[in-house]
């Protein structure tokens, strides 16, 4: 499928324009407001103490006053809508984003959390002290402008500050740009390994792996830790390195001004307003200097946003039918998105609507990548996926998710209700509450969850999850199969699904499995139950993420399965049984 061309800034923060540009004018008004101190020290020092004149001085310090209260009212107007227009970005540009990572299967946990974290850096910098920065920054040319006009060597220097203090933030970004990088580096490092460790907490806790892994964890967080301070320290020496600079630029331009006026070609008032433009004119580019990095890492926050949001604003597909339960695999190859490993390699087979196939094989055979592969969770490497004679990405991917019951084996249920786990959210798409409620049942009943559902303190209303109410692991399986059949779909791709059950919830599967097939539903189970692939309508074997064999079992082991890693029976594709 064409990717879309990645949204310039312009188009991608077009409603964000209107306080943009309010807040560009009210920077103009500013900047010229920030006049007012070099305009009085010039007039109290040329006008007032030469004449004695009060009466001016005080019309002077009236004007100067009245000046100060309007660039504080103009610098709060321009605070507030940076704020507006940081929030108005959010609300535009999370949405998109949020979808983004939680529709594309190649993402790792780490690059999910990093989109996010883009996100807020985008809504932060335009909200704060770096986007004021850059209004003012165009205006340093206004106060070069008006050093010149109080003596031309007054605006060389002043110009010759600016460039200085622009060198040196360049050079600063040429020093930082190696430690900064590997800080990062580090600090993603130590972020995944905390991941990793804290959402498999329960294992660590049963095998005793707490304080191994509290180790090797503040190993990593050390190695960060010192990667970091690396890079503050360096940061910080350049920052020092930039204060020097500055303070000597603005004792030189005082001493430069001091010269003119012993030689008559300044006046007193015109030296100390030409310190004062001189600190100005340098202001926005001293900020800048300093906030570089954080301007170099917003600008590729904001890149990597808009690449988020161009990879997620696909032209629709065509809206296809829901799939029948037709299945066709054509060479399909997965391989691990952090290795390149090879996981399944060249499968194919055929799967006609209503047929039951299990899908066996010893444990790392490939199994679950291969259901995950077929449900669209993860992109193949190579080969397609036919539903109906259409690939997986000529489908609409939410039209098509909610089309297809998908049960994996590392199944998670959300933060919400019973019921909204089970309706896979669909309330909050505005779908019909009284259809939904119907649909919830009918799927909870199908898999005989029903009264143990309503057991619980609240029913289908009961919250779980953060929170709320923890379930057994045979209670939330029971659940996440349910939210595999809400809606009745034409096509379930169902990994290990009595793992965690019961005998008499077993039976209840095995009953389930003739009722899908009664109804023309086409199931893909994984399993290594005896009793369930004895009632599939054929067996893809699998070993080491390749097809043995796909066809019927033979008869006598369809009472009785020989256990994995012995040869189990097949009977050729289309012999009766």
């Amino acid at each position: 499928m064409p990717h879309s061309p990645v949204p310039s800034a312009r188009a991608l923060l077009a409603p964000c324009a209107p306080h943009l540009t309010a807040a560009a004018l009210f920077s103009a008004v500013s900047n010229l407001l920030y006049l007012t101190p070099s305009i009085f020290m010039l007039q109290v020092y040329d006008r007032v103490v030469p004449t004695g004149g009060l009466g001016t001085l005080g019309a002077l310090a009236a004007i100067t006053v009245a000046a100060y209260a309007a660039l504080g009212f103009f610098q709060w107007l321009r605070a507030r809508l940076l704020i507006r227009a940081g929030e108005r970005a959010n609300r535009l540009l999370a949405p998109q984003l949020l979808c983004h990572v939680l529709t594309r299967a190649e993402m790792s946990v780490v690059d999910r959390a990093d989109g996010l974290h883009d996100l807020e850096t985008v809504r932060a910098t335009m909200a704060g002290s770096i986007m004021a920065a850059l209004f003012d920054a165009p205006w340093t040319p206004i106060y070069v402008a008006a050093a010149f006009l109080l003596h031309p060597w007054l605006g060389a220097f002043t110009l010759l500050a600016a460039l200085i203090l622009i060198a040196l933030a360049w050079a600063s970004d040429r020093v930082l740009l190696a430690p900064s990088r590997h800080a990062s580096l580090a600090a993603a490092r130590a972020r995944a390994g905390l991941y990793r460790a804290t959402a498999n907490i329960g294992e660590v806790r049963a095998l005793g792996m707490g304080q191994a892994l509290t180790t090797m964890l503040l190993r990593r967080r050390g190695a960060a830790t010192l990667a970091q301070a690396q890079a503050g320290l360096a940061a910080s020496a350049q920052a020092e390195i930039a204060k020097f600079a500055r303070l000597v630029l603005q004792s030189a331009v005082l001493a430069l001004a001091a010269v003119l006026v012993v030689d008559h070609a300044l006046s007193p008032g015109a030296m100390i307003a030409a310190t004062l433009l001189l600190a100005r004119a340098l202001a926005p580019v001293e900020q800048l200097s300093g906030n570089w990095r954080a301007v170099i890492e917003a600008r590729a926050a904001f890149r990597r946003v808009a690449g988020m949001i161009a990879a997620r604003d696909m032209p629709a597909p065509t809206t296809l039918p829901a799939p029948s339960g037709a299945m066709s695999v054509e060479r399909l190859t997965v391989a691990a998105p952090d290795s390149g490993r090879v996981l399944i390699a060249e499968v194919s087979f055929a799967v006609s609507p209503g047929e039951v196939i299990g899908v066996s094989g010893p444990s790392g055979s490939g199994k679950s990548t291969l259901l995950r592969a077929l449900a669209g969770g993860i992109d193949p490497a190579r080969g397609t996926v036919r539903l109906d004679g259409a690939t997986i990405d000529q489908y609409d991917r939410e039209a098509l998710g909610r089309a297809v019951g998908y049960l994996p084996q590392e199944f998670t249920l959300f933060q919400g209700t019973v019921k909204e786990n089970i309706a896979r959210f669909a309330p909050l798409l505005g779908v019909d509450p009284a259809a939904v409620d119907t649909a919830v049942v009918a799927a909870a009943e199908r898999v005989g969850a029903h009264l143990a559902i309503l057991r619980l303190p609240e029913g289908y209303d009961t919250e779980i999850g953060t929170g709320g109410l923890a379930l057994s692991t045979g209670q939330a399986q029971a659940i996440a199969l349910a939210r595999a059949l809400f809606g009745a779909p034409r096509l379930l791709i169902l990994d290990e699904p009595t793992a965690h059950a019961d005998a008499d919830a077993k039976r209840r599967f095995l009953g389930l499995l003739t009722e899908l097939r009664l109804a023309q539903a086409t199931v893909i189970v994984a399993s290594h139950s005896e009793d369930i692939l004895a009632t599939t309508d054929k067996v893809l074997a699998l070993d080491a993420g390749k097809v043995e064999r796909f066809g019927p079992l033979v008869a006598p082991v369809r009472t009785r399965l020989a256990t994995f890693g012995q040869p189990i029976s097949f009977q050729p594709a289309g012999v009766d049984q």
